[in-house]
């Protein structure tokens, strides 16, 4: 009796995912498919200008998405060298003790506000950066994307430690015993026999600076702008969404539908990179 209810209960639990991921993208696809039914999805996705309160509005989403992208890219240029370091470096050669300090400490900064991290960027960050990078504004998505690649460090840390601590010590000692340095152990077989986790750890990592809100929307400003420039501000969809949710907008208008349009497109790609990184990982698995 008891087996059974925890059987119904566990597989409740595990429905409780689906449902909410599909109670979202219904809900955007219903709120976002007006807007679609007025504006060329072409029209949408390649168009260079997004004004959608102009007295012309235009709604090319290009401005807004090579902004999120930029910032994304900034962040894991920051995370995944370091993160992936600092995890070679507590799994392989860090002592129990020392271990034990600086995971709890790095994992610490994800109890951070995002809001305080964006007001270091602005108020911290950018000045500084401001005296040995010329022509950086004091808006810009330089800074938002450094301190992105800061915030999301200990997930990537974390994640991949983790991954690397579980390979078979067999794995390492037969390496060992073949006359590999440790450097040479941690590289050719500790992160082989762990990329499944660590390339989660990048997708989670890439998905979380991808979905930030608060930072981009401090930071790297609220002005839709198509720039290859990241010493310019420009606004992100997530700042974007923010923007538009603060009730200047009719309801039902619209304007307002480009909330949801933005917003479905956001869930397409963060889909799209958890796609790529399950097709890694079991490529990887069939070559090794």
């Amino acid at each position: 009796m008891i087996a059974n209810i925890m059987r119904v209960f566990l597989f409740l639990s595990a429905a409780l995912s689906i449902f909410v991921t599909t109670a979202i993208v219904f809900i955007l696809v219903r709120d976002s498919w007006p807007f679609f039914m007025q504006i060329p999805l072409t029209d949408f996705l390649f168009g260079t200008m997004w004004t959608p309160v102009f007295a012309n509005p235009q709604f090319g989403v290009l401005p807004l998405l090579f902004a999120t992208l930029q910032t994304a890219g900034l962040a894991m240029l920051i995370a995944i060298p370091f993160g992936l370091t600092m995890a070679i470096y507590l799994s392989e050669y860090a002592r129990p003790a020392v271990r034990e300090v600086i995971k709890p400490a790095l994992e610490m900064l994800e109890a951070v506000p995002t809001v305080v991290y964006g007001y270091f960027a602005l108020l911290v960050m950018t000045p500084f950066l401001q005296q040995l990078i010329p022509g950086l504004k004091g808006i810009n998505l330089l800074v938002p994307g450094i301190i992105l690649g800061i915030m999301i460090l200990p997930y990537v840390v974390s994640v991949s430690e983790d991954a690397m601590r579980a390979v078979p010590n067999g794995l390492r000692e037969g390496a060992y015993a073949l006359g590999m340095a440790k450097w040479q152990v941690a590289i050719r077989v500790v992160i082989p026999g762990a990329f499944s986790g660590i390339t989660a750890a990048f997708i989670l990592g890439m998905s979380r600076a991808v979905g930030e809100t608060m930072v981009l929307a401090i930071a790297a400003g609220q002005n839709p702008n198509l720039t290859w420039d990241p010493r310019e501000g420009a606004a992100t969809i997530t700042a974007y969404i923010v923007q538009m949710s603060l009730g200047d907008v009719a309801h039902g208008s619209l304007a307002y539908q480009t909330i949801f349009a933005v917003g479905l497109l956001l869930f397409l790609i963060t889909l799209l990179f958890n796609v790529v990184g399950f097709l890694l990982r079991r490529k990887f698995r069939e070559v090794y």
